[in-house]
């Protein structure tokens, strides 16, 4: 696929792609935390059948997308509009996964003339989010990192800086890292061949300049989203699996009794990468 860099207003510009079928219903596909462009998505045969037009880019800081310092989650809905903008696409759906998923909603809440559906799956909830213990059943490389970024950037993005290094060099290596603290079921979906490749090929991407993206992602998710999900008015639909410890279920609870009219699928036996066996069933119920 051929990548298009979309400037944006502000000197920046975004790495895009498209797949599927350029005359389908156009669903943007948010990447997880780290990720990129080309993380996983269902295949071009399975995008034709489904009458989709994807749109996926590399949010600001990672692969080749400039970065955007001091980026909040709210500052996605700008980027999505101006990429819609230069492809001549009006109306528009948007699915995140996991770190995705934050994103997704400020597209939602920030743009509910053009963004007609939302699906957001193993999303993080906001982080002052009222009544929720926010790190409550996270694993324990989750709570460290968030809590590193809130009490200490500076530390912080250096590891970050030399952990991308380590993954750009061996991106197996992140999947085995993670290996220990995944339950049996995303074990089991990681070491499919397909995903395992797509995973990889995400990770590369997404660090070839550096990891200012992931840093820039867990800053934005720690303070202030720059939205409030009670303002989303369009068709909202979460997905969680029950065994997530990546991104807990309670933050999909929570959203789903904050977000008007939205609908929340809870998968027992599923955890976070589960995910990727329900994105052809997501961005069907997104394209309406």
């Amino acid at each position: 696929m051929v990548v298009q860099l979309v400037e944006v207003g502000d000197s920046r510009s975004l790495a895009v792609e498209t797949f599927g079928d350029p005359h389908g219903r156009p669903v943007f596909l948010l990447h997880g935390t780290p990720g990129s462009r080309v993380g996983p998505s269902p295949r071009t045969s399975v995008l034709y059948r489904l009458g989709v037009h994807l749109i996926a880019f590399d949010r600001p800081g990672y692969g080749d997308s400039t970065r955007l310092p001091g980026r909040r989650v709210a500052s996605a809905a700008a980027d999505v509009a101006a990429i819609a903008d230069a492809l001549g696409l009006g109306e528009i759906a948007i699915l995140g996964r996991s770190g995705g998923g934050p994103h997704a909603l400020a597209c939602a809440a920030l743009l509910p003339g053009r963004v007609s559906r939302v699906a957001s799956l193993v999303t993080l909830a906001p982080r002052n989010a009222e009544g929720l213990d926010w790190y409550a059943g996270m694993t324990p490389s989750n709570v460290r990192a968030y809590r590193e970024a809130e009490h200490g950037q500076h530390a912080f993005a250096a590891a970050f800086q030399f952990r991308s290094q380590q993954i750009k060099g061996d991106p197996v290596g992140l999947i085995k890292n993670l290996a220990p603290e995944l339950p049996l079921t995303d074990r089991t979906v990681v070491s499919d061949t397909g995903i395992r490749r797509m995973l990889l090929s995400t990770y590369r991407e997404a660090f070839r300049y550096g990891a200012d993206g992931w840093i820039d992602d867990v800053l934005a998710f720690t303070t202030d989203w720059g939205f409030k999900v009670e303002d989303i008015t369009v068709p909202t639909r979460l997905w969680h699996g029950a065994d997530d410890r990546f991104s807990p279920v309670e933050h999909s609870y929570w959203l789903c009794d904050h977000i008007p009219g939205a609908e929340l699928y809870l998968q027992p036996g599923a955890a976070h990468f589960g995910a990727f066996t329900v994105l052809a069933e997501a961005l069907k119920w997104a394209a309406g």
